[in-house]
């Protein structure tokens, strides 16, 4: 997704529609947890003035991620929404904007999406369906249960003060 300064100029004063599917391969590379990702759609419109584009896009896919307990695959949804704005001429702009320098002649988004989709990277990603874990269930003296198939069990060191208050007290006959 690269455009040079002269074919954006002329859409200086009409609508530079953008709907492109674009291969992201190349962010496994960079975070080693990303084990795969789909092609991503890039939607969106770009406005032109004479100082600076201003990209307003749309990203949607998926990523391939390990599970957090069981580092199966988990497919991650992407749709993120971004302004990103490319100044034109080495124009003085406020430290605190959030823009891109031009360099040469040409604008690149790759650098940017790439960018984008490493911030929605999330910390920790659980997978939904239990019954594929890939992570074992149980073990020597272990095993994992669910919360709703769990069931009180009494410790047998206390099992006989359960029938402590049921017995009546022979003494007090009354």
């Amino acid at each position: 997704m690269k455009w040079t300064l002269s074919q954006l100029q002329k859409y200086r004063s009409k609508e530079l529609l953008i709907d492109e599917l674009v291969e992201v391969d190349e962010i496994k590379n960079i975070d080693p947890t990303i084990r795969d990702a789909s092609p991503m759609r890039v939607t969106g419109r770009v406005d032109i003035d004479s100082a600076k584009a201003t990209f307003h896009m749309k990203l949607e896919g998926y990523l391939i991620l390990p599970c957090s307990r069981t580092l199966v695959d988990v497919s991650y949804p992407i749709n993120v929404e971004t302004t990103e704005t490319f100044l034109l001429k080495g124009l003085d702009y406020e430290t605190d904007e959030e823009v891109h320098q031009v360099i040469g002649d040409v604008i690149d988004l790759m650098p940017v999406i790439h960018e984008i989709l490493l911030l929605e990277v999330p910390m920790q990603v659980y997978c939904e369906d239990s019954s594929e874990e890939g992570a074992p269930q149980s073990g020597k003296d272990w095993e994992v249960i669910q919360e709703q198939d769990k069931k009180d069990k009494i410790d047998p060191r206390l099992a006989g003060l359960a029938h402590f208050f049921d017995q009546s007290d022979p003494s007090s006959d009354s």
